[in-house]
């Protein structure tokens, strides 16, 4: 994954999705102000078609993976939601996303890759590339690879510092 610039950044109006500034808006300014307008903790979102990520969101056991396999997942991620296949920029896969994101900070979109959710640009950039690495790991790693045990990753959870609101 290469950075993100300000000049690349898209910021939108979040009651309409009208553009402010930047690079014009994508389909998904649904989700994106969606997330913002009910998230209090959140500033940034952002989506990726990661490489990685949007192979994993291809399988037929994305929505019940366990992606702790670093242990980045669980301190700076937490828990991962799974949104089925829904087509991309519509009112239903906004609908779907926002919902998934109220109790996560990152969510794998089957077969359209990964949004993640911030208090800053970095913050965000840092979790998306996390979650490629761990998602790296997984399909390099094939069978072999086993998650963090559940001690380590409850442990971990218990310690993040930004966590998404109960």
């Amino acid at each position: 994954m290469g950075s993100i610039t300000p000049d690349q950044v898209s910021v939108c109006c979040t009651a309409d999705g009208s553009l402010l500034e930047g690079q014009p808006a994508s389909v998904e300014t649904g989700f994106h102000a969606g997330i913002l307008c009910t998230r209090a903790d959140v500033d940034v979102v952002l989506h990726f078609q990661s490489p990685c990520a949007t192979t994993l969101g291809c399988t037929a056991d994305a929505a019940t993976r366990n992606f702790a396999v670093i242990p980045e997942v669980p301190v700076y991620i937490g828990p991962i939601a799974s949104v089925p296949y829904i087509l991309p920029g519509s009112p239903e896969l906004a609908v779907a996303v926002v919902q998934a994101l109220q109790q996560h900070d990152l969510a794998v979109l089957s077969h359209h890759g990964q949004v993640t959710v911030a208090r800053d640009l970095n913050a965000a950039i840092q979790n998306a590339a996390f979650f490629e690495l761990a998602c790296h790991i997984l399909l390099h790693g094939g069978q072999d690879i086993e998650p963090l045990p559940e001690e380590a990753i409850a442990a971990f959870q218990a310690h993040r510092t930004y966590t998404a609101p109960a």
